[in-house]
């Protein structure tokens, strides 16, 4: 059995943001228009290399329920055309908006956009008027993914290890 660790982390006000600036090839659109056929296509492109399969067993009425909510908006940001990663934020009802999902698709990684599409996910958390923004990740992840969140400025309040 290996031990999966889990970190939940928490920016509890903007001005703690160490924001990256955005790569000149990278372009970011929010998908203003609802299609939960997007949100899947991105969580598997992204989550794949990372064991995101909590949702691959979804129906098209679950994934519609989800990515078609009030309270979830989606970003995709784009290099050359290609979808080259995306975030969800989901607004809670205690106010907190909370980055759901979060990466980079694997032709992307290493390329330096990873610090910008994060600092883009906590300002446009912020612009939603969140009353802080909160985030988990695991040792699953990428491994430098924890680091990018620290490096953002959010700060560890919570950590739970399980046996996987």
């Amino acid at each position: 059995m290996t031990d999966l660790t889990v970190w939940h982390l928490q920016m509890e006000d903007a001005s703690a943001l160490n924001a990256k600036s955005q790569p000149e090839e990278l372009q970011l659109r929010e998908a203003e228009i609802k299609q939960y056929q997007l949100n899947r296509f991105l969580y598997q492109l992204v989550g794949q290399a990372w064991a995101w399969n909590d949702k691959n067993s979804w129906s098209d009425a679950m994934w519609r329920d989800y990515a078609e909510a009030d309270n979830l908006r989606t970003w995709v940001a784009w290099c050359q055309g290609a979808p080259a990663g995306y975030f969800e934020l989901g607004r809670q009802s205690d106010g907190a908006v909370e980055i759901c999902y979060f990466g980079l698709a694997g032709k992307f990684i290493g390329r330096g956009f990873g610090g910008y599409l994060l600092s883009a996910a906590l300002e446009q958390a912020w612009q939603w008027q969140a009353s802080r923004v909160i985030v988990n990740t695991c040792s699953l992840d990428h491994p430098s993914a924890l680091a990018n969140y620290q490096a953002r400025g959010m700060v560890i309040y919570k950590t739970e290890t399980n046996s996987a």
